[in-house]
Parts: structure tokens; C-alpha cells; sequence
């Protein structure tokens, strides 16, 4: 995971206009291509909630009083870390322009005629 986090901080947080071009020339279908980039951007989220959460219960801990929340500056600054990433579409986007992930087809069997 930590590969992800080494290159996502190279990619421009902000949302830039893109050529539709660019999107079908692997496809030849802007919404196949659309699709491809939502599930993976539906996979780096996760993956990037995962360590977060992964990280964050390394601060928890057990109390049964409420008013003892503790403020940890370590737990501050990865929760900041975290929040400055790119959006998980963005890093989808440049993944699929880059050619850093494949589009696969399952093969649907045709229904047998009797």
C-alpha cells in the first residue's frame, strides 16, 4: 500500500478537463471506459480507508468515560496526510491514462437452443 501513497503524491489533487479522445482510444467506448475507471476508483478508496482505519486503531483506546478523548498529534497529522490525497477518481483518471491497469472481459456463453 505504501507504493500507492508514493505515487499518488505526485498527482495533482485538482480535477483538470481531459480529452473524451483519450478515454476511447482503449475502450472505443467512453461508457466501458467510465466504467473500468469507477470500480477501480471504488478499489483505491477502500484500500486507502483499510490503512487509514489500520493505522487510526493503533491510537484507540478502550475508555469507559466519554470525556476522555485524547488528542494525538501523530493521529492528527496521518488523518491530514490522508485528507490531502487525491480524490480516488483522480488517481483512477491518471492509472487509466497512464495504462497502469487492464480492462477484462468475462466471456458470456450464448443459452443453448433446444
Amino acid at each position: 500500500m505504501s507504493d500507492l501513497k508514493a505515487k499518488v503524491q505526485n498527482i495533482d489533487p485538482n480535477v483538470k478537463a481531459r480529452s473524451i479522445n483519450d478515454f476511447i482510444d482503449k475502450t472505443g467506448n467512453i461508457y466501458e471506459s467510465l466504467v473500468a475507471i469507477s470500480k477501480r476508483s471504488n478499489e483505491i478508496s477502500l484500500q486507502l480507508k483499510d490503512e487509514l482505519n489500520g493505522k487510526l486503531q493503533e491510537f484507540s483506546v478502550t475508555s469507559d468515560a466519554i470525556e476522555e478523548i485524547l488528542e494525538n498529534k501523530e493521529q492528527i497529522e496521518i488523518s491530514k496526510f490522508y485528507e490531502k490525497l487525491p480524490n480516488p477518481a483522480v488517481i483512477a483518471i491518471e492509472e487509466y491514462l497512464n495504462g497502469e491497469f487492464s480492462i477484462q472481459y468475462k466471456e458470456v456463453e450464448a443459452p443453448e437452443e433446444a
